[in-house]
């Protein structure tokens, strides 16, 4: 106990150190609550970044660059065309002490990749993890990956001690409401350790003494507390009020209130997230709609005819102020495999719409079940209201439900919704992430994760499943872009815009806002 407690202080000693300055609590809000604290239940962009604070991955992106650059691995080598070997960094230990080893990294790896995980798709071509000493890991591929290294940005380790002490040996089943040790809580080899959790409330996250990046990182900050707070006007007024430091997703009416305030600052910059709408293409009846004995989302006519009746000129000039970015594509420009071409929409015609649905059959139009988070995306709700407005006008008659994140996730995984608002950010920067994920056949590895409209098209998974190991790169990003089409082609979703991220902060705040939207932990400092 002794020795134990005598290294803990010595840590601890270290860190104030190493420590810059003047620490200090960063407080800051968003519309909506983490899913869950384990690192492989719930694919959501702000767990994500969440969890990035408090464990951490064999690589992860330079915040400038966005280049992937060594974290638990310090090199990474080509043993064979189909074999990765990853060097540990030396000395890191989880924030109990325990030191990190490559069993702790065969067993996060294998475990984002059993039944119940929402991570498959970050270990796609992954055949199996292999100890080779304890600082030495193989990752041995089922064929040539080219975007190994940014998938792994997004695999995050766990101790396989914790986890098994813990009960947690495999991640919480998302669309259960069983729940394990690791939903709850943490154990990392991050900065920041978890204090505590109370869903929906309040996260306290506070520094992590182990930490083996202390030494050169920037930030000066020590406490966390992050604070759901879904009505737009009172995060704001907090922000106001000083009681937060920072807004993730201030409401876009008050942007020009921030801009002017003497201690408030805003920083605007695109997200890799595209906003867009999914239809249920695979039973025979839709629940809910007043057409009995076959489903109209089936039928390329009627999803067209849905995409022509959608003015969204109307949704960026009003419902979204001008900030968001209209598309044809399911891509960001950011992304690999984008072009001017595939960005292209299909023109806002409602007569146009009409006729579709008449050819289709559907001279009166039809019902039909209309699903939309509250909480999760920038105007969610308002955008979804506008559209049922716009549908109405050419006879479909959306039924429109809206559900905060925590429930609606789970729900439309489940298959629960004829038609579907979803918001696609690609952590690899590469279009397959998302190809695979919503436009691939529903099967085995991640493929179809979230395509819960369950759209098929033979044509698409061959693509898919070429480009998933083309190393010829002008080829594979032809393929990509060639893919997106056929999904523009078939109208496999309704595309609607890319988003614009504001964030909103106080003007002692400093950060570096990233395409992804997430915060970078180790650069945010507080004067």
């Amino acid at each position: 106990m002794k020795t134990k407690l005598a290294l803990l202080s010595a840590a601890l000693a270290a860190s104030l150190v190493a420590a810059p300055a003047f620490a200090k609590t960063f407080k800051w809000s968003s519309a909506s609550d983490i899913p869950t604290l384990d690192i492989h239940s719930q694919n959501n962009a702000l767990g994500n970044g969440v969890h990035a604070s408090i464990y951490e991955s064999l690589v992860y992106y330079n915040s400038t660059t966005f280049k992937p650059e060594g974290q638990l691995a310090i090199s990474w080598s080509q043993v064979s065309p189909t074999q990765m070997r990853f060097v540990l960094r030396p000395g890191v230990k989880f924030s109990d002490g325990s030191p990190l080893t490559a069993d702790d990294v065969v067993y996060s790896i294998m475990r984002a990749m059993a039944k119940t995980s929402n991570y498959a798709v970050y270990t796609q071509g992954i055949d199996k993890a292999v100890k080779v000493n304890d600082t030495t890991v193989d990752l041995v591929m089922k064929g040539p990956n080219p975007v190994l290294l940014n998938q792994l940005t997004e695999l995050r380790i766990m101790s396989k001690a914790w986890a098994e002490k813990n009960k947690s040996v495999e991640p919480k089943d998302i669309r259960t409401k069983d729940e394990s040790y690791a939903h709850r809580n943490a154990m990392g080899t991050g900065p920041f350790m978890v204090k505590e959790w109370q869903p929906d409330q309040k996260l306290v996250l506070v520094k992590n003494p182990l930490w083996w990046g202390w030494a050169n990182a920037k930030t000066n900050v020590t406490e966390i507390i992050y604070t759901p707070i879904k009505s737009e006007a009172t995060r704001v007024a907090a922000l106001l009020s000083g009681e937060l430091d920072f807004v993730l997703d201030p409401s876009l009416q008050d942007l020009g209130r921030i801009r002017s305030g003497a201690n408030l600052k805003v920083i605007d910059g695109v997200e890799n997230r595209t906003i867009f709408f999914g239809m249920d293409q695979h039973r025979d009846e839709l629940p809910g709609s007043n057409i009995k004995g076959k489903n109209p989302l089936k039928d390329q006519r009627v999803r067209m005819a849905l995409y022509q009746g959608i003015d969204i000129a109307s949704i960026n000039r009003v419902t979204m102020r001008g900030l968001s970015q209209p598309t044809g594509a399911l891509v960001a420009p950011q992304v690999t495999g984008w072009t001017k071409g595939v960005d292209k929409r299909f023109a806002y015609d409602p007569e146009a719409a009409k006729k579709l649905l008449a050819d289709a059959g559907y001279p009166q139009g039809f019902e039909v079940d209309f699903a939309c988070p509250n909480n999760r995306y920038i105007n969610d709700e308002e955008i979804c209201q506008a559209v049922t407005a716009m549908w109405a006008k050419i006879g479909v008659k959306a039924k429109l439900r809206t559900l905060p994140l925590v429930t609606y996730f789970p729900m439309i995984q489940r298959f629960e919704a004829s038609i579907y608002m979803l918001g696609w950010g690609v952590p690899t920067f590469d279009a397959l992430y998302s190809l695979q994920s919503l436009t691939r056949s529903v099967g085995a590895g991640g493929d179809g994760n979230y395509n819960v409209g369950r759209y098929s098209n033979p044509r698409m998974d061959a693509l898919v499943e070429r480009t998933k190991k083309e190393t010829d790169l002008k080829l594979r990003t032809e393929l990509l872009t060639e893919a997106l089409q056929l999904s523009n082609d078939t109208v496999s979703h309704l595309p609607l815009h890319n988003q614009i991220i504001p964030w909103a902060m106080k003007k002692n705040v400093d950060v570096v806002h990233r395409a992804d939207n997430r915060l970078d932990w180790r650069l945010i400092v507080v004067k």
